[in-house]
């Protein structure tokens, strides 16, 4: 039983209790309510690394041709994806066995994506790119493939054609002359081209060729440009890489012309017309394939149709007749019209590598190891 004092103490306790509870509300005094807990921010997602693009090159980046065409590209390229891609490039790599050490180079520096610029690197790549499944390589002028490992190519001989169209109708001695660097299928290619060209406006023109076995060495292009000027040619045609050979014909009173690059600047007086390759077109659409992860092995060659091929800077000492002459050419290129390599066409034994009407598919072409009716001289066996 509980003592009747403590039940009254209890009591008195628990009035005076509630007396002051209300006596705070009616001072108006509330609970706050607690602040919200803050919900996590949503995480940030984090921006993909860019792909690093690397590119070997047998020149220098100034070499004003070859080198200096793929590398005027890769800055397109660079202008054309942002921080998307980083690019790097190596330049005066040699066809050797130390292409090979470059390309691993290449892979332990960490790029996802290699452009090997020149027939030599072929042999060199395919064992890289054995060794390294994860990334992409891509061979210019080349024939060998493999799953990591694409050819891409540019039809070089559509503006030697053009090229020759002009010469021949630009010549006063009907004596070409060209600069050949490397004995290949598609050097032998251009030279025939070219002549085929001239022969449609000038069927008594003849093409004397001197080869240098290099793709660039300026002294030996200039060398090689003066045998031919020594030899009665009066224009003068290059499958080199510098601007030695216009600058040797504009020195000697001769018309010449630009190739893989416009070199008008370097001879203004003997510069007839520069047949240039613009990779920018290809570089992107490879780099574009790598980064949306559609890229596929095989091969690409591309021409005028894909504005990969074209001449330029045509000078005003080539008369309008012969400009309108390149301009069909060049339509007739782009809508299918017009086929350089169509028969008949006949080589320099007289014998006919291609009868009339017959069309030279692709394998032909990449196997072209004569030189047609009218180039004097033979093919070297190689290197």
């Amino acid at each position: 039983m509980t003592d009747p004092t403590k039940r009254s103490v209890m009591k008195l306790t628990a009035l005076a209790s509630l007396a002051m509870s209300a006596a705070l509300v009616g001072c108006g005094k509330k609970e706050e309510p607690a602040a919200p807990v803050a919900e996590p921010a949503a995480s940030v997602a984090a921006k993909p690394e860019p792909l690093k693009v690397a590119f070997a090159y047998v020149g220098p980046v100034g070499d004003a041709g070859w080198t200096f065409a793929h590398d005027n590209a890769r800055k397109a390229a660079e202008a054309e994806f942002g921080d998307k891609i980083v690019t790097s490039f190596v330049e005066n790599v040699p066809e050797s066995a130390d292409a090979e050490r470059v390309m691993r180079d290449l892979v332990g520096q960490g790029n996802k994506l290699i452009f090997g610029t020149t027939f030599g690197y072929m042999e060199p790549m395919l064992k890289v790119a054995a060794d390294t499944p994860d990334v992409k390589f891509e061979h210019a002028t080349g024939y060998k493939t493999a799953a990591n490992l694409r050819t891409y190519d540019s039809r070089t001989y559509e503006g030697a054609y053009m090229a020759g169209v002009i010469a021949g109708g630009m010549t006063k001695s009907n004596t070409l002359g060209v600069v050949g660097s490397i004995p290949i299928p598609e050097v032998i290619r251009n030279i025939n081209a070219f002549t085929m060209g001239a022969q449609s406006v000038n069927p008594k023109v003849k093409t004397k060729v001197v080869w240098i076995n290099k793709w660039f060495d300026p002294p030996k292009e200039g060398e090689g440009a003066q045998s031919l000027i020594s030899g009665g040619a009066d224009v003068l045609f290059q499958n080199t890489d510098s601007s030695a050979v216009l600058q040797k014909a504009d020195e000697k009173g001769k018309l010449a012309f630009g190739w893989d690059s416009d070199m008008s600047k370097y001879a203004p007086n003997a510069h007839l017309a520069s047949a240039i390759i613009n990779w920018a077109p290809y570089y992107k659409k490879a780099i574009k394939d790598a980064l949306e992860g559609t890229w596929t092995t095989g091969g690409v060659w591309w021409g005028v149709k894909e504005n990969a091929i074209d001449i330029v800077s045509i000078s005003d000492k080539v008369p309008a007749e012969l400009k309108a002459k390149v301009e069909t050419v060049k339509a007739g290129l782009i809508d299918g019209s017009f086929v350089i390599w169509k028969g008949p066409i006949v080589g320099q034994d007289g014998k006919e590598v291609l009868k009339k009407d017959e069309v030279a598919d692709d394998k032909f072409l990449g196997g072209v190891n004569f030189y047609v009716k009218g180039v004097e001289g033979k093919v070297p066996s190689g290197k």
